[in-house]
């Protein structure tokens, strides 16, 4: 199978050493408009050779993998819709589903139902291709997200490869896959990023982070992902996250409250129900299968 990977980045680049490692890729063409990280996947071997453009990586390629930020993805689909092959499928691997559906209808024509959206629930703070792991995906979850007009064939072709990658692989309904990924993976991102800007804007900043321990890190490991994929992810979603936003605000109202009438009683409930669910969780997937940054 020939692969094109229009962008050249952690996930992409993961997948691509991934089906490679499998035996199940041979060729993979890549483009990226950073240079560097063509080169550096070139370097790796995660890549067989570069492309000038997306439009000439996609030319007779049985695969085409969008892995660019998701505000990306319509000019992406744009570009190479002319050159795909009436057998080429597409798939993306982008954080939000419903705005990337959106973009494939508008962009790809005919050609929408060899469209498959995915979204691989892995990754890490470190963003770029010299990150790229070919272990990346096994055990993970991938969650395809099909339309009424999605071929059969097209869409177990993706899942059979992200299982050779060795992911777990699942289907959502894309309109669900944003709520649910606006609360446990898009809002966490906010607030871990505001958090450490609120910090690093004080005078007092240095002092802070040098006394900050291991729960701050915990809490703030993925403030140090890509800002500009997490600015496209808030745009793509914003209806799902805003709605969780003013959730989220009502809950720190309500702490507030309690902390200004000394109300230990109900820090202790909200505390108690968020302790008793978060064990429960890691005992029911396991520590290391809880949602990642992705």
């Amino acid at each position: 199978m020939k692969l094109a990977l229009i962008g050249v980045g952690l996930i992409g680049g993961s997948f691509a050493a991934a089906l490679r490692a499998a035996g199940v890729v041979g060729e993979v063409i890549g483009y990226d408009p950073d240079p560097r990280a063509v080169a550096l996947a070139a370097e790796r071997d995660i890549i067989t050779r570069s492309a000038p453009s997306a439009t000439e990586a996609v030319r007779g390629t049985d695969l085409v993998v969008i892995a660019t930020p998701v505000g990306a993805t319509r000019a992406s689909l744009a570009a190479i819709a002319d050159a795909l092959t009436p057998s080429s499928i597409v798939t993306d691997v982008g954080s939000t589903k419903a705005s990337v559906i959106d973009d494939a209808r508008d962009t790809l024509g005919s050609r929408l139902q060899r469209f498959v959206p995915a979204h691989p629930i892995a990754g890490g703070e470190r963003p770029g291709v010299e990150n790229a792991d070919a272990a990346l995906f096994r055990g993970r979850l991938v969650i395809t997200t099909p339309t009424p007009q999605t071929d059969a064939e097209a869409l177990s072709t993706v899942e059979t490869l992200w299982r050779a990658a060795g992911a777990r692989v699942e289907r959502l309904d894309a309109a669900i896959h944003d709520e649910v990924f606006a609360a446990v993976s898009h809002l966490p991102h906010v607030l871990a990023f505001t958090l450490v800007e609120m910090i690093a804007a004080g005078e007092d900043a240095a002092i802070r982070f040098a006394h900050a321990g291991a729960g701050f890190r915990d809490f703030t490991r993925i403030a140090a992902s890509s800002p500009q994929m997490w600015r496209d992810v808030c745009l793509a979603n914003r209806t799902a996250l805003a709605a969780e936003l003013r959730r989220y605000r009502a809950r720190l109202e309500s702490l507030q409250r309690a902390i200004d009438t000394s109300n230990g009683v109900e820090l202790e409930r909200v505390f108690g129900v968020a302790a008793a669910a978060r064990r429960n969780g890691d005992s029911a997937k396991g520590e290391d299968q809880l949602i990642r940054p992705d």
